[in-house]
């Protein structure tokens, strides 16, 4: 009798034990407190919610990969430490494969936006809310939409303009992605003159100091110069007051990203005059964005270094959306591929001789004195250092031998540079789509190791290959809509 308990006991126990295994073999485990993703979409509170969550996600995972991953290949930025996608970036050429997790960073990262955005255009419509919150909240959704696609054009060769989860999303050429996102900004714009965005939206769901309508003009204007589109270009950028001012916002739980990188983990450092030998003197841009420091980068580079200041030196400082003198910028490039060069000058003196800027932006410099000539073509560079948009995809390295009173250098420095983009792989990269409409994020390696056979930053025709080593930010950014659905839950709205 105790021999069959026992052996009873025993198998009892093995019992328990073998259904423990089972039941711990599962971490896919549901809350009842919590509302899935597409529940909370078809709530009022989980649109608004994804809406705040959709700016942040923009404001810190993708400006800083636009911003640092861009300022390396260019040639404004240093590396300054010894992490193994820094490196390769900071190599070029070769070393620098779709492997690369900063590359990845910068592709999955505007994907990410693009999902988020695509939700909200489609779920807007079907929650009760006023007719300005929705206009606001769809023309929000078509501008973050929009953006993220030009970073995607701005860095690689082709993306996808739609999504597709089960790994079929079609990649178009550059060109057709940046008139897709054209296109998502007018009808932003047509929205917003039809339905204005309601009190509500202003005051409760846009982020603070963001200027929703000149934003969407300032970034009509970028792109219609970007295809070509000259006089939409124009007059995209004389609709948008300079005297507003539109910015991303963080604070101390949400830092400045580049402050981050910078000050913080000390990951990056600026060039001497942001690498440019064509910096004309006395230009008050320059001393707004550096304070000169008697340093270098790691070894083997060695290249001189300063300290950036401007928007990125303490935690809490804003970042501008744009910068009001761009749009003369734009204006004046968009004239000259007009053929109406004079007219491009008095645009190019507006920038060259502004003593005051609501940013503090301004150059100070005589005005242009040089030959107007057909030759004039690049873009100014110091109006917008760190914040430009075409040189994300070219490592822009001085070709010109002009001197400092030639059109083609009067906006400080200038570059023309044989276009090139960051290596793609679309498979991979569609798996990354995948991954991303699922609500997960693209890894990045944080290894050590320097690569063999390092070449020079300029090497291979002066590829544009490389992208920012953002893990940190990647942690603390983590999924927008996963921040939106816990806002949904507990009320807040607003950042």
């Amino acid at each position: 009798m105790n021999k069959f308990l026992d052996r009873q006991k025993l198998t009892l126990a093995l019992a328990s034990l073998l259904l423990l295994v089972i039941t711990a073999c599962s971490l896919d485990v549901t809350n009842p407190n919590s509302a899935s993703e597409d529940q909370v979409l078809t709530t009022r509170e989980g649109v608004i919610a994804l809406a705040a969550g959709i700016q942040q996600n923009y404001a810190i995972g993708v400006v800083e990969a636009m911003i640092l991953t861009p300022g390396v290949t260019s040639g404004e930025i240093a590396i300054n430490s010894t992490f193994t996608n820094l490196l390769e970036l900071q190599d070029g050429g070769d070393q620098v494969t779709t492997g690369n997790g900063n590359v990845l960073a910068l592709w999955s990262r505007p994907i990410r936006v693009i999902s988020m955005a695509n939700d909200l255009i489609n779920s807007a419509p079907n929650v009760t809310l006023d007719p300005g919150t929705r206009s606001g909240i769809i023309a929000l959704a078509h501008l973050y939409k929009a953006m993220s696609m030009g970073v995607l054009a701005q860095a690689f060769e082709q993306a996808p303009i739609e999504l597709d989860e089960n790994g079929k999303s079609i990649f178009q050429p550059r060109a057709e992605v940046l008139a897709s996102a054209i296109s998502l900004l007018d009808a932003a714009a047509q929205l917003l003159a039809t339905t204005p965005a309601s009190n509500e939206f202003t005051t409760q769901i846009l982020g603070r100091n963001f200027d929703l309508v000149n934003t969407i003009n300032a970034y009509r204007a970028r792109y219609n110069l970007m295809v070509g589109r000259y006089q939409q270009a124009f007059d995209a950028a004389a609709s948008v007051n300079l005297a507003s001012t539109s910015v991303f916002t963080y604070d101390d739980r949400n830092p400045n990203p580049i402050y981050q990188l910078v000050f913080l983990n000390r990951n990056y450092a600026a060039r001497d005059n942001f690498g440019s030998a064509l910096i004309e003197s006395g230009d008050g841009r320059v001393a707004f964005f550096l304070t000169p420091a008697d340093r270098t980068n790691p070894s083997p580079y060695n290249l001189p270094i300063d300290d950036l200041k401007g928007f990125f030196d303490t935690p809490t400082k804003t970042i501008p959306v744009y910068l009001p003198g761009e749009m003369n910028l734009i204006k004046a490039e968009a004239l000259v591929r007009q053929s109406r060069l004079a007219e491009a000058v008095v645009e190019i003196n507006a920038v060259r001789t502004k003593t005051t800027d609501p940013f503090g932006v301004a150059a100070g410099l005589p005005i242009y004195s040089g030959p107007v000539t057909e030759s004039a073509r690049c873009q100014c560079r110091a109006q917008s250092q760190l914040l430009s948009v075409s040189r994300s995809r070219t490592l822009e390295q001085p070709q010109h031998t002009a001197g400092p009173d030639d059109l083609t250098t009067t906006h400080g420095a200038w570059y023309c540079a044989m276009p090139r983009f960051f290596p793609h792989d679309a498979s991979k990269f569609r798996k990354t789509i995948n991954r991303q409409l699922g609500g997960q994020r693209a890894g990045v390696d944080h290894g050590g190791t320097k690569p063999a056979n390092r070449k020079p930053p300029c090497c291979d025709r002066c590829r544009d290959l490389g992208g920012n080593h953002g893990a940190p930010t990647e942690a603390r950014a983590g999924c927008g809509l996963r921040r939106g659905l816990a806002r949904a839950r507990t009320g807040e709205s607003r950042r």
